[in-house]
């Protein structure tokens, strides 16, 4: 029997790892190494990165995400059932190895690998990141992601707004719990000083730098912070934009620009390493977040621990950020590039680096240590209950 504070054997269950980029291929690769660097044993069990990403980087056990008879078989319902067989018979040698088992996200893989571990008597944490939340419906029938939600031991959310969403949502519970993203110790405050010296490295020439780190999707709202630019280079003509990333929309956005007379203000970087994002995020005098949803977005905390100011659209991580974080998050309307103009002009006239208070706020509730030691508390807590 394992004891709380013992030597832990940890199986993470997730849809994705690295080089894939989501959170739910992020968190549990981070909570594996920070767990593994604390003594503890860790598996995973994961689909293969998607193939414009290249090879798996971490040692797991990688499932095709798609039954491939499925068009033979005629019928997605038996191709399903087939494929959860397949899965718990896969994953079953993974789980019995485990203390604990720790399922991210939803599918397939997450649903049948996480009730398989609760069958064989394993406690479940089950850590929710936003889209199976946001667009929650019971489904008539076969719902295997409503079963693992009742059943996980311990439920974890990436926010609180997310959290109050499922509450709302009929999903209230015991044993829920918000365990935030953690931000890597790299992204570290950066002063005025330190802000010039890496703009001088990056070649950035203009007075202003705002930045947008996230995939050109429509989700993420890029749209409306290129409509806003023509406002904020009326109150602030040497004002410079970088988007960190690549996606569907490049083509798109670049036309809008033009169009909008404004693409030689605007640098789209594509997708570069994330220590140049990191030097880009440091550098800015605003970290602009555009999107139409998001539960609690890493990239506002990364620029935050970096010492920048953040202006994020109305929806339910930016709301959150600003309750946590005061001032130095600035929430405007989604959708909406007038305001969003109006506020980047606004925090422009006065540039300043974030507040003592919000470094407080990130090391107590953001950096590596802390996270690990919440997750560590809930998978103990898990065991012990299993116990009773």
């Amino acid at each position: 029997m394992t004891t709380p504070g013992a030597h832990l054997r940890i199986c993470h269950i997730t849809p994705h790892l690295p080089p894939d980029q989501a959170a739910n291929a992020l968190l549990p690769a981070h909570l594996g190494q920070w767990a593994i660097s604390a003594g503890h044993e860790v598996s995973f069990v994961a689909h293969p990165p998607r193939q414009s990403q290249g090879s798996p980087m971490i040692p797991a056990t990688y499932l095709p995400s798609r039954h491939r008879d499925a068009r033979v078989l005629g019928s997605l319902k038996l191709a399903s059932l087939l494929e959860a067989m397949r899965i718990r018979r896969d994953v079953a040698p993974v789980v019995d190895r485990a203390d604990i088992v720790h399922v991210h996200s939803n599918g397939l893989l997450a649903e049948a690998g996480g009730l398989l571990a609760l069958s064989r008597g394993k406690p479940v944490v089950f850590t929710l990141y936003g889209t199976e939340i946001w667009h929650y419906r019971k489904k008539v029938g076969l719902d295997l992601f409503t079963r693992l939600y009742r059943r996980a031991s311990r439920v974890a959310f990436y926010s609180g707004g997310l959290m109050e969403h499922a509450i709302g949502a009929g999903l209230d519970r015991p044993g829920l719990s918000v365990v935030y993203p953690p931000v890597a110790d790299a992204f570290s405050f950066v002063d005025a000083g330190a802000q010039a010296a890496l703009r001088a490295h990056l070649g950035v020439r203009a007075r202003h730098l705002l930045v947008n780190v996230k995939r050109l999707h429509p989700l993420a709202g890029q749209r409306y912070l290129i409509e806003a630019m023509p406002g904020i280079l009326a109150a602030h003509p040497d004002t410079h934009l970088v988007i960190c990333g690549t996606g569907q929309l490049k083509t798109d956005l670049e036309m809008r620009a033009q169009s909008l007379g404004v693409a030689r203000h605007i640098t789209f970087t594509g997708l570069i390493p994330n220590q140049r994002v990191a030097q880009y995020v440091a550098a800015a005098d605003l970290f602009v977040l555009p999107s139409l949803l998001e539960a609690l977005p890493t990239v506002a905390i990364e620029a935050l621990a970096s010492g920048t100011p953040v202006v994020s659209a109305d929806h339910p991580g930016g709301v959150e950020l600003h309750r946590l974080f005061g001032p130095d998050v600035a929430v405007v309307a989604r959708e909406r590039a007038p305001e969003l103009a109006a506020a980047v002009a606004a925090a422009l006239a006065v540039p300043r680096r974030t507040s003592p208070q919000t470094q407080v706020t990130l090391d107590a509730e953001f950096r590596p240590a802390v996270v690990l030691g919440r997750y560590l508390d809930l998978y103990r807590s898990a065991i012990t209950g299993r116990r009773r």
